[in-house]
């Protein structure tokens, strides 16, 4: 892929805890020796993962940036369609065609069903996918964890399918996901209640934020926003389906199944990436 990947993530992982551990915003001198680089070798390895400097970052990358997008109401769902999944503020054009299984399937376990997995080089560190004939069932990011962990949880859902190392047949799809190829293939592994939830995940598009509450208005069951969390957190294909996204009504980030850092890496990224967007836009 051509995404900046693993290295680039380890490095703005870092980053990051220097971020929060300082007491203000840090300069780019400062960070940059905080993390034992030459400010020009640092600022070019930010901005080619992040797309804008690390000063720029450290904004978006703020806890109360999330409360700030809730403010402008860019997360509300029943404008999502107007908005569209393509745009300036898009971090890149990308369909996804999705189907799901059956409840049938669903209860066995995913019986029946051969599943390839591969662990690939993504902008946020290395990332577990699994994928059947029809799409990607999974996609599971491993800085946290560790591979093992993350590879283990993906399994698990599926317990009566046939697990297989090979990478090669479902790479275009993770390349699609990231962003390198034309389009990606879901094929959603979840009960009715949990594939409803993630329908409505698919319509928030980067660069916004939704609440829990909003997901459950949008399916229609309004009081339902404690299983609306549990569905978000059981998401399988993370990114592609962007629980990252969602957020707690009082702007407060929640949980996130791979870890908080990746989420708010993501938030930020997609933030970031935007604001690059819109910048080169204005100035066309």
């Amino acid at each position: 892929m051509n995404q900046p990947g693993s290295y680039h993530y380890a490095v703005m992982r870092r980053a990051i805890d220097v971020i929060d551990s300082a007491e203000g915003r840090l300069s780019l001198d400062e960070l940059a020796a905080a993390m034992s680089m030459s400010p020009a070798h640092f600022q070019r390895l930010f901005s080619t993962w992040a797309g804008i400097s690390p000063k720029r970052y450290q904004q978006y990358l703020a806890l109360g940036h999330a409360k700030a997008l809730l403010r402008d109401r860019r997360a509300v769902l029943d404008v999502s369609q107007k908005v569209g999944l393509s745009g300036p503020s898009r971090l890149h054009d990308l369909f996804v065609r999705w189907e799901a299984m059956t409840p049938g399937a669903f209860a066995r376990g995913g019986e029946g069903l051969t599943i390839r997995a591969g662990v690939f080089d993504t902008p946020f560190g290395p990332t577990v996918a699994m994928a059947t004939d029809h799409g990607l069932c999974g996609l599971g990011f491993a800085a946290e964890q560790g591979e093992d962990a993350v590879r283990a949880d993906l399994a698990a859902r599926w317990p009566g399918a046939r697990l297989v190392e090979d990478p090669v047949p479902i790479r275009p799809w993770v390349e699609a996901a990231f962003g390198d190829g034309p389009g990606a293939r879901i094929h959603l592994i979840g009960g009715p209640f949990q594939i409803k939830v993630w329908e409505a995940l698919l319509s928030v598009p980067s660069g916004h934020v939704v609440t829990y509450g909003e997901i459950a208005r949008t399916i229609g069951q309004p009081k339902a926003v404690r299983a609306v969390g549990t569905a978000v957190g059981r998401n399988p294909v993370s990114w592609l389906i962007p629980c990252h996204r969602a957020l707690r009504t009082t702007g407060a980030l929640g949980g996130y199944h791979w870890g908080l850092p990746v989420k708010r890496t993501m938030l930020a990224w997609e933030a970031a990436r935007a604001d690059a967007s819109e910048v080169r836009q204005g100035a066309a």
